[in-house]
C-alpha cells in the first residue's frame, strides 16, 4: 500500500520531468508533417489526417476489440517470458555450471529470427492464439533471462558475506538485499521485452491471424488505405508509450529509490 501511495504521489513530478520527451515527440511530428508535404498524402498522410482517422476508429468502436485482442496476446506471451525467464535466469546466476550450459542455448534462441519461430508456431499451433503468444514468448525469453542472470551474478559477495556473518533473517536478505539489486537489472529487461512483445505480436497477427491489430494492418494494406495503416501503427506506439512511461517507469523509479544518494 505504501509503494502504491508513493507511486501515485510521484506521478505529477515524473510527468513534469518528461518535457524533454515531449519536445522530441514534437520534433518527430514536425518531421512527419514535412515529409508529408514533400511527398504527398498518397505516400505519407499528415499527422492531422492520421490522428483524425485514429479518432474515428475509436469513436466507431472498431479499434477497441482489435486492441484488446492484441494486448491480450502480447501480455500473455510477455508474462510467460517474465515468469520463466526470470526464474531460469536467477537459477543460472546462482550456478556457474548452469550459466555456462545456458549460454549457447540463449545464443541460439537470440540468433533465430522471430519470423522463423513464427513459421514454426504456425505449423505447430495453426491460426489461433497459440501462434502469436508462443512467438512473443520465445522472442522475449532470452532478453528476460539475460537480465535476471546478470542481476544475480553481480550481487556483491561482501554484502552476502556480511548478511551471513550477522545472521540476517531470510526475509530481510531477500527483500532488502537481493531483490532490490536483481530488480534493477530485471526492470530494464522487462521494458525491453515489452517493446519486443508488441512488435512481434503485430507481425505474428499480420501473417497468421484474422483479428487483432496485425490483421487490421493487413486489411488496410490490401485496401491501400495509408491513413488507416498509420492510424493502427500509431495505436500500437501510443499504447506502448502509455504502458512504459505511465506504469512501468514510475514503478521502476520507486523500486530503485535505494540507489539515491542520501
Amino acid at each position: 500500500m505504501t509503494l502504491l501511495k508513493n507511486w501515485l504521489a510521484g506521478i505529477p513530478a515524473y510527468l513534469w520531468s518528461g518535457w524533454g520527451a515531449l519536445a522530441s515527440l514534437a520534433l518527430l511530428l514536425a518531421a512527419w508533417e514535412g515529409v508529408s508535404l514533400a511527398y504527398g498524402a498518397l505516400i505519407l498522410p499528415d499527422p492531422a489526417a492520421t490522428f483524425g482517422k485514429l479518432l474515428d476508429l475509436f469513436i466507431s468502436g472498431a479499434a477497441w476489440p482489435e486492441l484488446a485482442i492484441t494486448a491480450r496476446r502480447a501480455m500473455s506471451g510477455l508474462l510467460l517470458a517474465i515468469l520463466v525467464g526470470s526464474a531460469l535466469g536467477m537459477a543460472a546466476g546462482l550456478s556457474p555450471t548452469a550459466s555456462m550450459m545456458a549460454r549457447p542455448i540463449v545464443t541460439v534462441v537470440l540468433g533465430t529470427p522471430p519470423i522463423a519461430w513464427l513459421v514454426l508456431a504456425m505449423l505447430w499451433f495453426g491460426a489461433n492464439d497459440g501462434t502469436p503468444v508462443f512467438t512473443v514468448f520465445i522472442a522475449c525469453l532470452p532478453v528476460v533471462f539475460v537480465g535476471a542472470l546478470q542481476g544475480t551474478r553481480t550481487l556483491d559477495r561482501h554484502l552476502k558475506d556480511m548478511a551471513t556473518v550477522f545472521r540476517l533473517p531470510w526475509r530481510m536478505k531477500l527483500f532488502d538485499l537481493y531483490l532490490p539489486h536483481v530488480v534493477s537489472y530485471l526492470f530494464p529487461a522487462w521494458i525491453n521485452a515489452l517493446g519486443t512483445s508488441w512488435k512481434v505480436v503485430v507481425m505474428a497477427e499480420l501473417l497468421s491471424s484474422s483479428n487483432g491489430i496485425g490483421a487490421a494492418l493487413a486489411v488496410s494494406r490490401s485496401h491501400l488505405d495509408m491513413e488507416a495503416t498509420l492510424a493502427w501503427v500509431v495505436t500500437v506506439v501510443l499504447t506502448l508509450l502509455a504502458v512504459e512511461y505511465l506504469l512501468l517507469e514510475p514503478i521502476k523509479r520507486e523500486v530503485e529509490r535505494w540507489r539515491e544518494v542520501t
